[in-house]
């Protein structure tokens, strides 16, 4: 996939999660090969960007390129002043909210809340993309809710504005994320407009992003959800996407030494004492995909220090070395599953 002047090394995307894709996150998904990062969501309100959170959010130095950040509003001149801030503190691509179902974003008529009103739809994006010399990529929902599905016609609308590359979440606003994603509105949308399309919503295994690329025509698959406490899906994905040999899941010594990294980072990102509580959401995350995992996950998301966090991670994965196989084993048995 090419944006702007931007060719990506895969055609796999990390969508943006608030409170997810930080900078260590971010990290993880490239490093197991994920041809774009987003940050996290950040408001174009002028009041909240110097904020310490908003600072936060901003690009990182040694981040691989292209840099990329969100941001979400409704005010076309905030957003157009959002999108050059960024830019001026090393965005490399703009992307545009317009897929949050959340309550809190929609109410002020932010997020999918905009996909009601197309002419208004138009004028941020035209603003945004005037006011920056960088590629602006949106992410939209496929509607308000079933009886309003108007992606291909805010497809079109973005394309006539210069938008270089979209995303799809195939459910609407009033959806939220329950049912399941229809993968029909997406292949609407790749067949009425030219731009680079990202097909997302519901897809968590490598032989579903190749059945949903084959399906719906999408240049590439955005993920969300699925990577939580499983980066190296993304690995995955990309092999079966290429035709390359499925990779190994990592190891057990392997998935020690990634999480404890990926916990040292949060602790570096946010200082200790926030540190410790964003770790908790991820370490249940991981706990998902380790056996036994409630002796870690309970007493981890107790803890109130950054060493008894470590102490906690080292202690599990002694104890646990060469249990991960038989306990998979029989949590297959146990539930039905082919081993």
């Amino acid at each position: 996939m090419r944006i702007g002047s931007f060719q990506l090394d895969s055609p796999l995307a990390l969508a943006p999660m608030a409170g997810v894709t930080d900078h260590p996150f971010r990290h993880l998904c490239k490093t197991f090969g994920a041809g774009l990062v987003v940050g996290e969501m950040s408001s174009s309100n002028p009041q909240l960007r110097n904020t310490r959170t908003s600072h936060r959010r901003l690009p990182h130095e040694d981040e691989p390129e292209p840099r990329t950040i969100q941001i979400v509003g409704n005010d076309p001149t905030n957003m157009a002043e959002a999108a050059r801030h960024g830019v001026a503190h090393g965005a490399q691509i703009v992307d545009i909210n317009m897929g949050c179902p959340a309550k809190k974003i929609c109410q002020k008529a932010a997020g999918s809340a905009l996909l009601g009103d197309t002419e208004h739809v138009g004028r941020i994006l035209d603003a945004v993309v005037a006011a920056v010399g960088v590629p602006v990529t949106l992410k939209i929902r496929t509607g308000l809710d079933p009886k309003q599905r108007n992606a291909v016609q805010i497809a079109r609308i973005a394309q006539a504005a210069g938008i270089q590359a979209l995303a799809i979440h195939g459910r609407t606003r009033a959806d939220m994320f329950r049912g399941e994603a229809e993968y029909d509105s997406i292949r609407a949308v790749r067949e009425a407009v030219d731009i680079p399309l990202w097909a997302n919503g519901d897809i968590d295994t490598p032989t579903k992003a190749r059945e949903v690329m084959d399906y719906t025509g999408a240049h590439g698959i955005m993920l969300g959800r699925a990577t939580l406490g499983r980066p190296w899906l993304f690995a995955e994905m990309r092999a079966a996407l290429t035709d390359q040999p499925h990779p190994a899941e990592p190891s057990f010594t392997a998935k020690h030494q990634l999480i404890t990294q990926h916990i040292n980072a949060l602790h570096e990102l946010y200082g200790e004492h926030i540190g410790v509580r964003v770790a908790r959401k991820h370490i249940t995350w991981y706990c998902i995909h380790l056996p036994d995992s409630d002796t870690l996950r309970i007493p981890f998301v107790r803890a109130e220090d950054a060493a008894t966090q470590f102490d906690l991670i080292d202690r599990y994965f002694a104890t646990h070395a060469n249990a991960p196989a038989n306990a998979m084993a029989i949590a297959l048995a146990d539930s039905g599953a082919d081993a």
